[in-house]
């Protein structure tokens, strides 16, 4: 994603430094308290603790109560998001207001799913009219692919459909092609390249017949180099197949861009081009103009059925109280965990596997928003920021990972996300599935004693082996069935959750410098690799010594 440099330095609303709000102190004093306290203590003195520390809210259940907290700590952690001015920032961002600041930009994914009739302003305009638009013409395309109406250059009709982007441009639309294929027209075939390895491209399109193939090309400013490298690749794949008439490529390129001369010159018709803006964040956007693979795949009524899902968490978010309010209670829930005990980690662990790309797509919306070392106002922070998301769909990761979460050193904090009916009954699978959810996060809960591991008949050696010490904290996330509406409540849920921890730890959630620095170095060397003359280098020596090895070895 290209960024942009605001010329003047914008209004910062200062905030009391976070270490010195009331609430973060008696945070502090209050983890004291809890640093022992274990989940057998807590679920033994307290018989309705399951069911009261639990959330449920349009559709969706939160059961919380298998975490390292007290009612305490849910007020503290409450009042330190009103100290933060959380319910300002809430209504700031739905304002339009530019809440990106080393941007300038406004942020407003909740505008790609607001209703026709709401309003949200930006620069003095509604832009809701804007987005209704774009979303019917990408939905009157994806009939016209779906329906066959749309011909290739020798009259075909399309059956292959190929996104290009990356970043935001393809984690989401793969994550949501994947997490909703039962609804897909599978008489297409859907294939993602994002990487600038040529091997993406080459696997992607290896099979595929360049008569009955689509290329979507999603770059913003259709200069990104990695999608565009792989755009021109794929024109030359699409032309070779089609006898190499210029004319075809409008038949088989569309774009998602706002470059209309770049584009054209491509060789698309910009009647093809479809927008998005500048005040939606790469990583959000998969909701946009950048969903149209996804809306081939599943049609317009399925992606707006995505879309009210989403909104309905945007007006649970903006409208109930913290206590209650699904996304703020685990944003704050991810405060307690990094910021007291010093968690690095979070596991995302959905035991659906249609969602195996769904902790992918959340490492790109938490990392990249919250992975930050600076406050609004450009000071150093002085407490940890985003931890590192990570996951695999369960049951698999119980043979792998899970090992380390029940008994390695680390506090690793877990969501596991669950449906109660299956999109593919299946004998016995579901409620073998659905056991293995319950069992899990009771293991890590309340762990196995030595006591317990000895009356079992192990012998004094084994036993230390064998012992789970529990207290290792979890969310368990309930939904009935893994519908276009709850994706978008769980694409929202974790969107509003990252936003509460940027709002506490008063940093810019929605830039990404730290994307830059490595793709400008990247544009220096390519040419030093691809010169045929020693030209001098000016890297550090490790660099320059392995510029010259693999220039050596690509001439041998």
């Amino acid at each position: 994603m290209t960024t942009t440099t605001p010329r003047r330095r914008p209004k910062i609303q200062r905030r009391t430094t976070l270490s010195r709000r009331q609430a973060w102190k008696a945070l502090q004093a209050h983890y004291k308290s809890m640093q022992a306290a274990h989940l057998r203590t807590m679920f033994a003195d307290d018989p309705q603790r399951g069911s009261r520390m639990s959330v449920e809210a349009i559709g969706v259940f939160l059961d919380y109560s298998k975490n390292r907290i007290t009612d305490e700590t849910i007020r503290l952690l409450v009042q330190l998001a009103e100290e933060s001015g959380l319910r300002e920032g809430i209504e700031a961002m739905f304002r339009g207001e530019k809440i990106n600041v080393t941007e300038n930009r406004a942020v407003l994914h909740v505008a790609l799913r607001a209703p026709l009739e709401a309003s949200i302003m930006v620069d003095g305009e509604n832009v809701v009219p804007k987005v209704h638009a774009v979303l019917d013409r990408i939905a009157a395309f994806s009939q016209r692919v779906r329906s066959g109406e749309w011909k290739g250059h020798t009259g075909k009709p399309i059956r292959n459909v190929v996104n290009i982007g990356i970043g935001g441009s393809d984690l989401g639309p793969v994550m949501a092609y994947e997490a909703l294929k039962h609804y897909t027209e599978r008489s297409l075939t859907f294939r993602f390249v994002s990487n600038v390895d040529g091997t993406d491209l080459a696997e992607a399109v290896r099979d595929l017949q360049a008569d009955e193939t689509l290329f979507i090309v999603s770059s913003k400013t259709f200069t990104t180099l990695e999608t565009m490298t792989n755009a021109n690749s794929a024109r030359e794949w699409s032309l070779a197949g089609l006898g190499g008439d210029p004319a075809s490529v409008a038949k088989h390129f569309v774009a998602v861009s706002t470059n209309a001369e770049a584009v054209s010159k491509f060789g698309i018709d910009t009647a093809n081009m479809f927008q998005f803006w500048d005040w939606v964040g790469g990583r959000y956007s998969m909701e946009s103009a950048i969903g149209l693979s996804t809306m081939i795949a599943i049609g317009p009524d399925n992606f707006l059925a995505m879309l009210n899902g989403s909104h309905q968490m945007d007006e649970h978010f903006r409208q109930t109280p913290f206590a209650q309010n699904l996304p703020v209670l685990m944003g704050l829930l991810t405060i307690w965990y990094v910021n007291f005990f010093g968690a690095e980690t979070v596991a995302i662990l959905p035991y659906e596997q249609y969602l195996k790309r769904f902790p992918a797509y959340l490492q790109q919306l938490t990392m990249e928003s919250n992975g930050k070392h600076v406050t609004l106002d450009g000071k150093a922070v002085s407490y940890e920021t985003s931890p590192v998301y990570w996951g695999e769909p369960g049951t698999n990761g119980q043979h792998s990972f899970y090992q380390l979460i029940h008994q390695g050193t680390r506090l690793i904090p877990c969501d596991v996300i669950a449906f109660h009916q299956p999109l593919n009954p299946l004998g016995r699978h579901h409620d073998l599935l659905m056991a293995n959810v319950f069992a899990q996060t009771e293991a890590l809960a309340f762990g196995k004693t030595a006591e317990e591991v000895k009356n079992e008949g192990t012998p004094d050696w084994l036993v230390p082996h064998r012992v789970f010490e529990g207290n290792r904290p979890s969310n368990t996330i309930l939904a009935e069935q893994l519908t276009p509406e709850a994706l978008g409540k769980l694409i929202a849920l974790y969107e509003h959750s990252v936003f509460t921890q940027g709002v506490i730890w008063n940093i810019d959630s929605f830039d990404q410098w730290g994307v830059e620095l490595g793709k400008v170095l990247a544009q220096r060397i390519a040419p030093e690799l691809e010169s045929k003359d020693e030209t001098s280098l000016g890297h550090d020596s490790s660099t320059n010594s392995l510029i010259r090895r693999y220039r050596n070895r690509r001439r041998t």
